[in-house]
């Protein structure tokens, strides 16, 4: 079937190469990579590729941006070599991820809401800091949920040089209660972890509204590019027939 498809118009490397702003050894990486169907060869041995390949070129290009380079040579890949359900399934995968990163970025916005304001440099028991007890009953958890929390790299409190005991400032205080919205909403710590730490280097919770703001416009973008992802995938379908 391959070289049924392929028949018709001529390209050489450098002709696929300029159409996408590519070098010639990318061309051929892509083919040797299976993101392309195999060329045929010329008397002499040099590739003859077609306006097939052009497609398939087409279709990763624009599969890249929305699904990432790895996913979407898979899907190249599945589909050069007939196995279109396969391609399907990994696209859907693909769609699911996305939308479990919105939710994710929807169950930010609603912790971060669900903080009090002023609540980020309340310390009950005084400037210096408020210890492990105090902090666990004002959040209605257990003290041995906080340990817990510390391992996981939720919150890092200090130790009191003195008593040794665990002294928790604003900031450790205010990933305490982003980290208890965020397990209220089901999120499991190896989520939360990472959430946490772009809070502490976005510099708290103002600054990281404009995090928020760009993790929209790239999860919007992500969605957009998978939307002409498909269109071109699509049209190398129905050129294979």
């Amino acid at each position: 079937m391959g070289r049924n498809l392929q028949s018709g118009e001529r390209l050489r490397p450098i002709d696929l190469a300029r159409r996408h702003g590519l070098s010639t050894q990318a061309v051929r990486n892509y083919e040797q990579a299976g993101i392309l169907p195999p060329a045929d060869r010329t008397p002499h041995g040099y590739r003859a590729y077609t306006p097939l390949h052009a497609r398939a070129l087409d279709a990763f290009l624009a599969l890249v941006p929305g699904h990432g380079h790895a996913t979407a040579t898979a899907i190249m890949r599945s589909v050069n070599r007939a196995a279109v359900d396969e391609a399907l399934r990994i696209v859907d995968e693909s769609h699911a991820q996305l939308l479990e990163d919105r939710r994710t970025l929807r169950a930010v916005e609603n912790a971060l809401a669900g903080l009090a304001p002023g609540t980020e440099t309340h310390s009950p028991s005084g400037p210096g800091g408020t210890f492990i007890g105090p902090l666990a009953r004002e959040l209605g958890i257990r003290p041995a949920t906080l340990r817990k929390w510390e391992r996981a790299g939720l919150v890092s409190p200090r130790r009191d040089p003195l008593t040794g005991y665990r002294v928790y400032d604003g900031a450790d205080e205010r990933d305490a209660r982003l980290a208890r919205q965020l397990r209220r909403g089901g999120h499991p710590l190896e989520q939360i972890a990472p959430l946490i730490a772009q809070v502490r280097s976005a510099g708290g919770l103002e600054p990281l509204e404009a995090a928020l703001h760009d993790w929209h416009a790239r999860l919007s973008a992500r969605g957009r590019a998978m939307l002409t992802g498909a269109a071109e995938l699509d049209a190398y379908l129905r050129a294979r027939g």
